[in-house]
């Protein structure tokens, strides 16, 4: 088994695109990065802790490559918005690959190189590849939220625009 960790905006987002694939083994929101150990949701939502809102993956990449990932990563986001994602507005929604070793760390720049290179956005490509920091799970109300909460999952998802944008660029 093998983890990844991905920085896409909300972490609610984040989870359905890579949850029930062959070869996922375990999806957990949580915060990465920042100033202080084991933050809490109330202190990373202020946008002063330092800290992503991230997902961690554990997969097995013999039956899903960590290249895979990356490409259900990608359309999952907005590249060149460093100010957060779709309405969640602040340095803890900023994106970020969070790679755990040098395979992942090429991989990640080959396919962040791959979305430069399609021109499929006017401005620059600014999601960061970083080595991966100390992650911290997210409270268990956060874990499988969609699943927990589907009404405002729904309702939230539906009016950050993430779904649109998702549409109109990938």
């Amino acid at each position: 088994m093998e983890q990844a960790m991905f920085a896409g905006g909300c972490f609610w987002c984040m989870v359905t695109p890579f949850e029930e694939l062959p070869g996922i083994h375990g999806i957990v929101s949580g915060y990465a990065g920042g100033t202080i150990e084991n933050p809490t949701y109330e202190q990373v939502k202020t946008g002063t802790t330092g800290h992503y809102e991230v997902v961690q993956i554990t997969f097995d990449p013999a039956l899903f490559s960590y290249e895979k990932l990356l490409e259900l990563y990608w359309p999952q986001i907005d590249p060149t918005d460093n100010g957060g994602q779709f309405q969640d507005r602040g340095t803890q929604y900023r994106t970020a690959v969070f790679y755990y070793n040098e395979l992942q760390r090429l991989a990640a720049l080959a396919s962040k190189g791959q979305v430069i290179i399609s021109k499929r956005f006017p401005g620059p490509v600014v999601t960061d590849i970083l080595p991966a920091p100390t992650f911290y799970p997210a409270e268990d109300y956060h874990q499988n939220y969609h699943i927990k909460n589907p009404k405002h999952y729904k309702e939230d998802r539906e009016q950050s625009g993430r779904d649109t944008f998702i549409k109109k660029h990938w």
